[in-house]
């Protein structure tokens, strides 16, 4: 069974199913921006940024800090599936790429292998991590791209779990890993390529990314880290889907 997050939370009437947040749209972030794929997202996750945005996958309680004041309800916020129905559901948007994205997915490993077993073999599945968990055996054969993004320490996380240096040398060693920091001021830049730097991390493979929901937010940051990118010899990314589509869920 999978536990996913939900698009219209604690509903009445309307079946799991129909609640699951699994959906098509247009990849905002990284190296497949711009390409339209299907998405399902986990519920659950094991690091508590501050500025997350979609921390209804887990703040079920106010003792894991956020910048925001809402606390979520579990059972209005889950809907635990069987993976079948979840690739069911998938296969029918079309979409020849899946992202799996949370939460942190990879904490339902085991579930996510059932799952891909059961889609149809042209669909190509890339996972967005914070990098803390190691992919299970069953999962791994059926990713072909994971998309880390280590949380840096303006997230608030412990460093000893959110930037452990053996976990990003163990990612950088993995070709099918690309990297993705959260940037929200200039001197996150400096930390963000201090740690790429250290676990090896090819800066080709690298992505800086600005924080933020709203797009007057983004443009302001564009504005200085594109440059600061550039000069870095690493990409820089957008959030297309906030320009297209706002801070909304199922998008």
């Amino acid at each position: 069974m999978l536990t996913l997050a939900t698009t219209a939370p604690g509903e009445a009437g309307i079946e799991d199913l129909r609640r699951a947040e699994i959906f098509a749209s247009v990849q905002g972030e990284g190296p497949s921006a711009g390409r339209m794929c299907a998405f399902v997202r986990l519920s659950r996750c094991n690091l508590a940024c501050t500025w997350c945005d979609t921390a209804y996958t887990w703040r079920f309680d106010d003792s894991r800090p956020h910048r925001d004041d809402a606390v979520f309800d579990r059972k209005a916020e889950q809907v635990t599936l069987p993976e079948a129905d979840v690739a069911a559901a998938i296969a029918a948007l079309g979409c020849d790429r899946l992202v799996v994205t949370g939460g942190e997915p990879l904490l339902q490993g085991a579930a996510l292998a059932r799952m891909a077993a059961a889609l149809p073999a042209n669909v190509g599945i890339e996972v967005e991590t914070n990098g803390t968990v190691r992919p299970h055996p069953a999962f791994a054969p059926f990713v072909a791209q994971y998309t880390v993004s280590p949380k840096l320490a303006h997230s608030g996380n412990d460093a000893a779990l959110a930037r452990d240096p053996a976990a990003l040398a163990a990612w950088a060693a993995d070709p099918r890993a690309v990297f993705k920091f959260v940037v929200a001021t200039p001197g996150d830049v400096a930390e963000a390529l201090a740690l790429a730097d250290a676990a090896a991390m090819p800066r080709a493979r690298v992505w800086l990314m600005p924080e933020g929901t709203a797009p007057a937010t983004l443009r302001e940051r564009e504005a200085w880290l594109k440059p600061l990118s550039e000069t870095a010899g690493v990409h820089y990314s957008d959030r297309l889907h906030i320009h297209l589509y706002g801070d909304t869920r199922g998008t």
